[in-house]
Order: structure tokens, then C-alpha cells, then sequence
């Protein structure tokens, strides 16, 4: 619905629409990659708990999506920084241009990353150093995938809609000391604040279990049988958990995104009139 909804609008053909729309792709993959791998475990369950060359493809596609979804939110993150913290300023302009070549980059970064263990890195013929949760891909593969990205996760959209609170309420108090009207900032503020909220419980809620079970499996030293079931109820949950963040940044970044773009373009009505 997204997807489709942002193609055939041309109003909304604009820089962030376009890391809105693929977001919904990455988010689309993630899920398709996720019942791929939930079909698998249905008709042949033992290769998704002790490995198998057939679960390299799926498990490659199903990283790729997951970084492709995390880039593209950072990246949603720093163009809204852009466009509050350079709304006075004519200097600079996120174009279509910018939002088209962070979509390239992010999605050659993904693929790169998530198609690794394809070329090579994995431990199907090793045996050494394997991932229970994830066989056969390797523990390290998943430390060197998991730790940097999830830290990108947190930290970047962190600072960048900090920054911007930071930024309004600047303005607010600049425009107040001045005995100017200061609804439009208090509001784009208290907007910015509660979706970035949202933002930081929704990563945290669908990331930090994947994250948990990387670092379970760097610690862990047992056979696949010792730990079945429940590791592996563990696992299938936190798929769960990062499907459920595909359905909820459609509802954060696109049904609360009229509100939020209509704040920022009254900022910059206010700014030109000024």
C-alpha cells in the first residue's frame, strides 16, 4: 500500500518519499526473506536448527534486508535533521538527487554485507565456529554484522532527532524572547519528540533480541541438541519481533508523516515570510 501509494501520487515525489518508498521495499523483502525461511522450517525443520547449504540463500537475503532497513532509516534520520536544521538557510537543499544516491549506497552496502557468507564465509564445511541460532553461518560473520550495525541503529537516529528538538526549541525560545508567535515550533517539537520516541521503542523492541542472540551465540559452546527447543522459540520470536518493525514504520513514517511534513513546511512559510 505504501509502495503503490507513493508511485502513483506525484505530490509526493519528493526527497523523503523516496527513502519512505524504500523503506517499504525493505521492509518488504524482510518479510518475503522471513516466509521463506518460515516455509523451510515448516517442510523440512531439521535445516533450519543444523544447517544446510540450502538456508545460505534465504539467510543471506533475510541480512541484506534487515541493513537495507536499518540504512534506510538512518538515513531518514539525517535528512530530517537537514531539512529542520537548514530550513533558514539557502545554501543547501536535500534534492532527489541526494535521497536517489543514499538509496543506491545503502542497498550496495546490504547486499555486500548480507551476501558474504554466499562467497564464502560460512561454516558449512569447517564445522568450527558455527552459529547455533544461524548454521551455517559463523559466529564472527554475525558479531562483525551484528554489533556495528545495531550501534548505527541506536546511535544515529539518537543525536539526529535530538538535534532537532534541540534546534526548534531554540527557535521557540529565540521567537519568544522576540514576542512572536511560538505554536508552530511547540508543536512541530512535541511532534518530532513523540515519533522519535516511537522510533527508539520500535528498534529497541524488534533489534535488541537479534542482538542478545548474537552475543548468545558468541558465548555458547553447546550442541544444537542441548539447547532445543527453546533456543530455537527464542529465535523464531525474534523474527517475529523484526517483522513486527516492518508493519510498524509504515505507521510511524507514513500515516504520522503528513502531520510531521506539514509542521516542517509551516517552519518554512514562517522562515520565507520572515
Amino acid at each position: 500500500t505504501v509502495i503503490f501509494t507513493r508511485v502513483a501520487t506525484k505530490d509526493l515525489h519528493k526527497p523523503i518519499s523516496i527513502l519512505f518508498c524504500n523503506l517499504a521495499f525493505s521492509d518488504l523483502f524482510t518479510s518475503f526473506s522471513g516466509f521463506w525461511i518460515s516455509m523451510l522450517f515448516i517442510t523440512n525443520p531439521d535445516i533450519t536448527i543444523f544447517g544446510s547449504k540450502d538456508m545460505l540463500a534465504p539467510y543471506a537475503l533475510y541480512t541484506m534486508s534487515i541493513l537495507s532497513t536499518i540504512y534506510n532509516l538512518v538515513s531518514i534520520g539525517i535528512e530530517r535533521y537537514l531539512a529542520v536544521a537548514e530550513s533558514m538557510k539557502t545554501r543547501f537543499r536535500v534534492a532527489r538527487n541526494h535521497s536517489i544516491a543514499a538509496v543506491f549506497i545503502n542497498w550496495v552496502l546490504a547486499f555486500f554485507l548480507g551476501c558474504l557468507p554466499l562467497m564464502g564465509w560460512n561454516c558449512l564445511h569447517t564445522g568450527k565456529n558455527v552459529s547455533v541460532l544461524y548454521s551455517p553461518f559463523c559466529v564472527d560473520y554475525l558479531i562483525f554484522i551484528g554489533i556495528p550495525n545495531v550501534v548505527v541503529a541506536f546511535i544515529i537516529p539518537f543525536f539526529t532527532y535530538l538535534r532537532i528538538i534541540i534546534i526548534l526549541r531554540k527557535r521557540k525560545l529565540r521567537m519568544k524572547a522576540c514576542g512572536q508567535a511560538t505554536g508552530t515550533y511547540k508543536s512541530a517539537e512535541i511532534q518530532v519528540a513523540r515519533t522519535s520516541i516511537f522510533i527508539w521503542l520500535l528498534t529497541l523492541i524488534s533489534y535488541a533480541p537479534f542482538f542478545a542472540g548474537a552475543i548468545f551465540d558468541a558465548t555458547n559452546y553447546r550442541c544444537h541438541v542441548d539447547l532445543y527447543p527453546g533456543v530455537y522459540i527464542f529465535r523464531n520470536c525474534t523474527a517475529m519481533l523484526i517483522t513486527m518493525n516492518c508493519l510498524g514504520n509504515p505507521i510511524i513514517y507514513t500515516l504520522k508523516v503528513k502531520t510531521l511534513g506539514a509542521k516542517l513546511m509551516a517552519l518554512k512559510c514562517l522562515s520565507t515570510n520572515r
